[in-house]
């Protein structure tokens, strides 16, 4: 997945394109960035600003799109007319997700949008948006008009009414709570969660480049929202005083296995001929805490690892409890192995079976055939039967369990391993040519 960012440079790497980078990579994403201004700002104060030339702009903008395939894009500062036109004419014609955070003024008090730009800005970006992102200082700035509880709706209309699709007015202060309001074009909803008393540098940046990853991966308003709140409120939390002054959020993962689950994702998404081994039903990688008791003690991806013509894509978020079949598969290896916690499921392939017997890797199988009509009956029993089935008689845990499938059912190999790690130099064995 491709997402580009199109904002300002921030050297104290609290937001901008700096955080937006952080943000795309923690989450399993490539960031691209054209850069519209360079500024000069730490954590207690704001400097000056350098806006890029609009030919240097544009030239950014084509060689992006002329060499990536991008999946979904971020507009934040733009500085001036001469920007906000020049990525108008650019984006105009594109069908992807767009998410605009309307960057008005920094933390630490620097302008980032002039005011001469505000009508171009108005004309030529807001109707650019899939969702637009404003806080409630933005909102106001926006409309001219200043939020109280009753007249919210009346805001994000005015906005709406600038041909943005979805409105999220985000960080309504309500004393314990902080709140976001959602305007779509049919319905309208408030989401709130406790408030952390803190001033932070990023957190508006983390919220609009998460809320473009979701969309990109194809998720609703409604469930891209939610993600993008929870991200947010994760990286607030986890706040650091690293400079002299107001503290940056971080958005890197403190979950070691949601680390080590990404990095192995990342590495197999970029395996030549990859795509070949992805089965109809797609593929899940899982990775589970020491002895797992439920797919919710193991960790998976919430959609699949799905094959788009010669590429393949990672269509949800790694979740505990994200898998189904395959972290089922995973427990009832763990339950004789211990030390086996990742497992992946790739296409059945005879002629692969036959490449890993001559590498001595250890293979087990079962016939779907001969399983019971009681467990055929069962919702979710066929998996378990089988992996006990394809294990009964085995004292070493094997590196491959494969089935040729059955009536309506597609055939099927899981590759289990130690670790996620593992997993991939199996697979890389699997891919050689050797």
């Amino acid at each position: 997945m491709n997402i580009l960012s199109i904002g300002g440079s921030d050297p104290s790497g609290g937001a901008g394109i700096q955080s937006d980078i952080k943000t795309f990579n923690e989450l399993n994403a490539h960031g691209l960035t054209v850069i519209t201004a360079v500024t000069a700002q730490n954590t207690t104060r704001f400097g000056l600003v350098q806006p890029i030339l609009k030919e240097v702009v544009k030239d950014q903008l084509n060689t992006v799109f002329s060499d990536f395939e991008i999946d979904g894009v971020k507009i934040s500062m733009v500085y001036n007319s001469q920007i906000i036109q020049t990525i108008f004419q650019e984006l105009k014609d594109k069908k992807i997700p767009i998410v605009v955070d309307p960057i008005i003024k920094s933390t630490t008090g620097g302008i980032l949008l002039k005011k001469e730009a505000i009508n171009d800005f108005k004309k030529f970006l807001i109707p650019l948006a899939t969702a637009i992102t404003p806080n409630k200082f933005e909102a106001e700035f926006l409309t001219r008009i200043k939020i109280n509880s009753k007249n919210i709706r009346e805001v994000a209309e005015k906005i709406q009414s600038l041909g943005a699709k979805n409105i999220i007015i985000t960080g309504i202060d309500e004393g314990k709570k902080i709140s976001d309001f959602v305007l779509e074009e049919n319905a309208q909803y408030t989401y709130s969660n406790r408030k952390i008393s803190s001033t932070n540098h990023g957190s508006g940046c983390n919220y609009s480049s998460a809320m473009i990853y979701a969309l990109t991966k194809g998720k609703t308003i409604k469930e891209s929202v939610k993600f993008a709140r929870k991200y947010t409120f994760d990286s607030i939390k986890n706040a650091k005083n690293l400079g002299r002054g107001i503290a940056i959020t971080q958005n890197k993962s403190q979950d070691k296995l949601v680390i080590e689950l990404n990095q192995a994702i990342s590495k197999l998404i970029s395996i030549k001929d990859i795509y070949k081994n992805i089965p109809e039903c797609q593929t899940n990688f899982v990775f589970s805490k020491t002895t797992p008791k439920s797919i919710t003690d193991v960790l998976g991806i919430e959609g699949r690892i799905v094959k788009t013509g010669k590429r393949i894509t990672v269509a949800g978020n790694l979740e505990y409890g994200g898998s189904k079949h395959v972290a089922t598969a995973l427990i009832i290896m763990n339950q004789k192995f211990p030390e086996i916690c990742s497992a992946i499921n790739l296409k059945y392939q005879p002629d692969i079976i036959l490449k890993l017997k001559r590498k001595r890797f250890r293979i087990s199988s079962y016939d779907r055939n001969t399983e019971p009509v009681k467990v055929r009956k069962k919702e979710g029993s066929s998996i378990k039967w089988g992996i006990k089935m394809a294990i009964k008689n085995l004292r070493t845990a094997p590196d491959i369990v494969f089935h040729k499938g059955d009536f309506g059912k597609e055939p099927m190999i899981i590759v289990f391993g130690k670790t996620p790690s593992e997993i991939l130099e199996k697979i890389f064995k699997i891919m050689s040519n050797d």
